[in-house]
């Protein structure tokens, strides 16, 4: 982010660069974790939300980050179904508003998701789209940015750069089947992977005993008739990881690396940095994740992107898809680091989330971490942040751990479950 000009920090979950817009419930009830933006913000800055933000979650926001809430604005965006959020600004007859916001301040647009949308939204408001100097620019990007959020786009582009792969093929949904029992010859499961998809969303797995009998595969109703899936050998996986990176006109740097927390392919959480059991795989990542940067760059890409990789219990790495966009820790990664600025050495940190037993409102929750002595101290340095804002059942909290080291970050998960009342996984 710029230190300069101020910055629209627009959360447009709702998006069609990660998943086909078809996809209207995923995408909205992803739209719910909107409110972790607000750690992004600084003096000047606007924030466009898809969702409402309680005023106990900005108090405490504010309160940490030392920023005066009189000095931002926050435009929250009435809800207009499964639409993307510049279309719900418009609907709602905001478009004006977010303009005399951000036009007169020079403000830049700060997109969750760099797509059509977006940019259009850019150009409506008289704003550039960060980190790029012309709309134009960005725009120029979306054919790569659009590529490489797809299954099949990473595949063929992957292997000409040289990264490590899972067996597999790139097929039309017709052909899926037919593919898939042909991989189950060599392998003893598969994964089937529609070609925009996020989160495990859209994602089967299948065995070799799974379609006898005449038994049919049971494709999830996403990416049309005719679209693209990707069929792939299922690992005996070890782990799953990710590394984070950013391309800016200097180069490409290593922002961290870290261990998914992932059920049946569905992201649950994260923890930074490496665990020793795979740490030997930082060296791949990094050398995929310049690899990436580098092609990105020359096709005129900037910003945030991932990769997301397997281990295998051999301790072997590959390489399973991309995501250039900011994801779900790059956010908290930011607010980390903004919070623990003045520590002397990186902290560890995680994400996570866990259901109550019982409903709480924000206040309540954090009222128990602090008489717990959990919640995290601006001085101390570590500690639980509550940085979702409450979930809309009072229930489905998620929240960051910042610790010293990797036992500290188990420990304190630990005692967050209790003190939450966590029902066990």
């Amino acid at each position: 982010m710029t230190e300069k000009a101020p910055i629209v920090v627009f959360a447009n979950f709702l998006s069609d660069l990660a998943v086909d817009l078809d996809a209207g419930p995923v995408l909205m009830t992803w739209a719910q974790q909107a409110p972790r933006k607000a750690w992004l913000l600084r003096p000047g800055d606007v924030f466009i939300s898809p969702v409402p933000l309680s005023r106990e979650f900005l108090r405490y926001v504010h309160g940490l980050t030392e920023v005066p809430p009189d000095s931002v604005s926050l435009v929250e965006v009435p809800p207009a179904g499964a639409v993307p959020l510049a279309q719900a600004v418009r609907a709602a007859g905001l478009l004006g508003h977010v303009r005399a916001l951000a036009a007169d301040r020079g403000a830049a647009l700060l997109p969750t998701a760099l797509d059509a949308s977006a940019i259009a939204f850019a150009r409506d408001i008289g704003v550039t789209v960060h980190p790029y100097s012309t709309v134009g620019a960005a725009e120029a990007a979306l054919r790569m940015t659009m590529l490489l959020n797809t299954k099949a786009g990473f595949r063929e582009t992957a292997g000409r750069l040289g990264m490590r792969l899972p067996a597999g093929r790139v097929c039309r949904r017709p052909a899926v089947e037919g593919v898939v029992r042909e991989l189950l010859l060599d392998h003893e499961r598969v994964v089937v992977k529609p070609d925009r998809s996020a989160g495990g969303h859209g994602m089967i797995f299948v065995s070799r005993g799974d379609l006898g009998g005449g038994a049919c595969l049971p494709l999830e109703g996403v990416g049309g008739p005719d679209g693209l899936w990707v069929v792939e050998e299922c690992l005996d996986v070890a782990a799953s990881v990710s590394i984070q990176l950013a391309v800016s006109g200097s180069g490409t740097r290593v922002l961290f690396s870290g261990a998914m927390r992932t059920v049946r392919g569905s992201f649950t959480g994260y923890a930074a940095p490496l665990p020793p059991p795979v740490g030997h795989v930082r060296d791949a990542l990094e050398a995929w994740g310049t690899a990436l940067g580098r092609h990105l760059a020359d096709h005129g890409y900037a910003g945030p992107f991932g990769i997301d990789a397997l281990v295998d219990t051999a301790g072997v790495a590959y390489a399973s898809e991309s995501n250039i966009r900011r994801t779900a820790t790059t956010t908290p990664h930011a607010m980390v680091s903004r919070l623990t600025a003045g520590s002397a050495a990186a902290p560890a940190w995680s994400v996570g989330k866990g259901r109550a037993r019982r409903p709480m409102d924000f206040d309540g929750a954090l009222a128990r971490l602090r008489a717990a002595r959990l919640a995290f101290d601006g001085q101390g340095g570590e500690g639980v942040v509550l940085y979702a804002d409450a979930p809309p059942d009072g229930r489905s909290w998620r929240y960051a751990v910042i610790a010293a080291s990797a036992g500290d970050l188990e420990a304190q998960e630990g005692a967050l479950a209790e003190v939450l009342g966590f029902e066990s996984r």
